[in-house]
Order: C-alpha cells, then sequence, then structure tokens
C-alpha cells in the first residue's frame, strides 16, 4: 500500500485554554480547517473516523459529529485505543479505501480537559488504587524508575528531550507553552511523582485537529493542492496493565515501527524528522530505542549532545510535541509531520524526505506508527 494514499487536508483550532468551547465544536473547526487545506468540500467525504474525547465519552459520538458537521458518512464511528487512536484511524480509513468500503474519510480528534473535567487522568487504577496507585502519571513514574535501574539512565537524558521539545515549541507561533528551557531549568523543575519532574509531563490543552485521508489517484483528480503520500503504518498492542508485564523497559514500538518500516521499505536510518509521542519524557526515549534508532539502553547517549534539536541528526517534535504544542493525544503530530514533508513548518528541516510519526494510548498500553514521506 505504500504511497496508494495520502493525506490531503490538515487542520487545527487554537490550542491552550477555551472556555466555552465543546468538543463538537471543536472538532467541526478543525475538520472544516483541513477540508478547506484540501480544496475540497464536504460533498466529497464519505467516512469520518472520530477518536473519542479522553475526558468526556458520550454514547454515539461519531454520529453526534457528522450530524452537527450536515454529513451522512456510510462509514464510520468513535473509537477508543487512547492517544494511539489518532493513526490508527489515519490506517483505518487508508485500508477501508483500499477494500472499497469509502473514497474519502476525515479523521478528527477534539477535547477540553484545560477548561472542563480533567479527572479521568487521576483515576484510580483497579484494586490496587488502596495502596495510592493514581493516576496516567504513576504508571509511567514507575516505568521511568524501571528503565532507570535497568539501564542507567540519568535524569540529564531525559532533560534533553524536554529541552528539545520546548527549544522548538518556543518557536512555534500556535504553541501552548512558548518558553525554552535549559538543563538546568529541567533539572531545578520540582518532583511531580518520583522519578517525574514537572517538565518531564506534558500539558493539559483544549483543542482540536483533523486530517482528510484519500487515494492518491482521488487527489489528483481533485486536484487537492499539497497531498502527502502515506509509505507505511503499523500497530502494536500490549492490552496488559502495567503491572502484570513481563517488562516495563519495552514499549509496542517495537511491533507497531516494524510493521510500519516494511510496509514503507525503509529503516530508522533512512528517516530525516521525527514526530514521537511525548506525553512523558521516558515515552519518547523509550520509543527511539524501540524503533531502533539505538539500542535499548542507549537512549541517554542518542538523544545528547543537541542530536535530537533542529540542526540536528534527527531532529524530534519540531513544533513542541506533546510537551510544548498541545497536550491534545497525537493528532498534532501527524500535522507537522505533513508540515515537514510540504516544506511548510515552521522550524523546516532542510530536505526532509521521510517522517516518521508514533502515537501511543495509556500507559503504555497501544502504539501506533505512520510513516510519510516525499515520494509514492
Amino acid at each position: 500500500m505504500r504511497g496508494k494514499y495520502v493525506i490531503a487536508g490538515i487542520g487545527h483550532t487554537r490550542y491552550g485554554k477555551l472556555p466555552g468551547r465543546s468538543t463538537v465544536s471543536l472538532n467541526v473547526e478543525a475538520c472544516r480547517n483541513a477540508l478547506a487545506d484540501a480544496n475540497v468540500g464536504k460533498d466529497v467525504i464519505d467516512a469520518l473516523f472520530v477518536k473519542v474525547p479522553t475526558s468526556a465519552r458520550e454514547f454515539m459520538y461519531g454520529q453526534k459529529l457528522a450530524e452537527a458537521m450536515g454529513l451522512r458518512p456510510k462509514l464510520g464511528g468513535a473509537w477508543d485505543q487512547g492517544g494511539a487512536a489518532n493513526v490508527a484511524l489515519i490506517s483505518q480509513a487508508a485500508m477501508a479505501i483500499e477494500a472499497g468500503q469509502c473514497e474519502a474519510a476525515l479523521v478528527c480528534y477534539a477535547d477540553n480537559p484545560r477548561t472542563g473535567n480533567r479527572a479521568v487522568y487521576a483515576r484510580p487504577r483497579g484494586d490496587d488504587a488502596v495502596y495510592g496507585w493514581f493516576s496516567t502519571a504513576a504508571g509511567y513514574a514507575m516505568i521511568q524508575r524501571r528503565h532507570m535501574i535497568e539501564h542507567g539512565t540519568r535524569p540529564e537524558d531525559l532533560g534533553a528531550i524536554a529541552k528539545a521539545c520546548r527549544r522548538h515549541g518556543a518557536a512555534n507561533p500556535d504553541a501552548q507553552l512558548r518558553a525554552a528551557i535549559s538543563l538546568d531549568d529541567y533539572m531545578a523543575s520540582p518532583m511531580q511523582i518520583d522519578p517525574l519532574r514537572r517538565d518531564d509531563c506534558c500539558l493539559v490543552s483544549d483543542g482540536g485537529a483533523a486530517v482528510v485521508v484519500m487515494s492518491a489517484a482521488r487527489a489528483r483528480a481533485l486536484g487537492v493542492p499539497n497531498a502527502v503520500p502515506i509509505l507505511g503504518f503499523g500497530q502494536g498492542q500490549t492490552s496488559w496493565e502495567v503491572a502484570q508485564r513481563p517488562t516495563l523497559t519495552s514499549t509496542e514500538a517495537v511491533v507497531s515501527g516494524r510493521t510500519a518500516f516494511a510496509m514503507a521499505g525503509l529503516a530508522p536510518k533512512d528517516i530525516d524528522v521525527a514526530q514521537i509521542y511525548d506525553c512523558f519524557t521516558i515515552t519518547a526515549l523509550m520509543t527511539l530505542e524501540d524503533y531502533g534508532f539505538c539500542r535499548k539502553g542507549e537512549g541517554g547517549r542518542f538523544v545528547a549532545d543537541g542530536r535530537i534539536e533542529i540542526g540536528g541528526d534527527l531532529p524530534l517534535n519540531t513544533s513542541g510535541g506533546l510537551l510544548s504544542e498541545t497536550g491534545m493525544p497525537g493528532m498534532q503530530l501527524v500535522i507537522e509531520g505533513v508540515r515537514q514533508i510540504r516544506g511548510q513548518a515552521t522550524l523546516q528541516v532542510p530536505g526532509a524526505d521521510t517522517c516518521l510519526v508514533s502515537n501511543q494510548g495509556g500507559t503504555m498500553h497501544t502504539h501506533s506508527t505512520l510513516i510519510l514521506g516525499s515520494q509514492p
């Protein structure tokens, strides 16, 4: 399927604190912007794939959104795979078109936990809650501690990721947090859940984002001006809770990445720029290891000395990622990947022909990978 399908349009809302905005209104705005970017009307859309809002789930949400948009899609609905869902839904849209089930799909996500209800992020974790097992961050803190024990990973290693993302976000006029930090700033940031510092943790944000997916042939027929080919995609899931896993220092990026690289006919050495899911800095570090950019346990050395900053060997999260642009789970990474391949990014990587995008859900329960390129 390499190159047969494209991202034809991208769109998003403002990010940050957006009081009074419903998730439906944010989704509608993002989809309208994506259609305008693709230079097509909503009449060409016959599928609507929606990631459910994390903070406020609703029955038949996909149908509610279609009605608000004035669409009657023959295919679609709302999907829950945590933060891995956006890339997963783009993959499903491509496969549905390949199977003849639809011709053009909108894929979108919006949420408003910044001004709405963010209780979902602090929920108790099953029966272990009586022992203090609360919040999403607690699970990631345990994983980070284990990685430190097994591989000697230092806080400074994780600080290099925070420093890169915050530098890139500071240059992004649309970023929620535009404040670069030094490594000293990172080390001085307050501890949230040991060993997680504040600057290890992503933002909490309102906002929405959307993409249009169709075949390359249909994009040409419709005169889409800036279609970006999808070279590969893949998914992986453990589905087990953190305490039940045989290892805490491996992610499903191993499986997801292998599948995507095989479809694209590429290897990590062929990637020019990467948008890596960074809900926490340890997530980005472990994902780089599991994709094969470096060996397991060597992530700290890999991200050192500005290697993942603009101008480095593998610029990462060039619009700021979840740590700086917006804490929304994943679609902003796809949109920045498209901008890089089009040559339209604020921090453009010169000659970027390939971009890898990772999405991840839960506490490393699910993973999805997308590889974009300038040539089919």
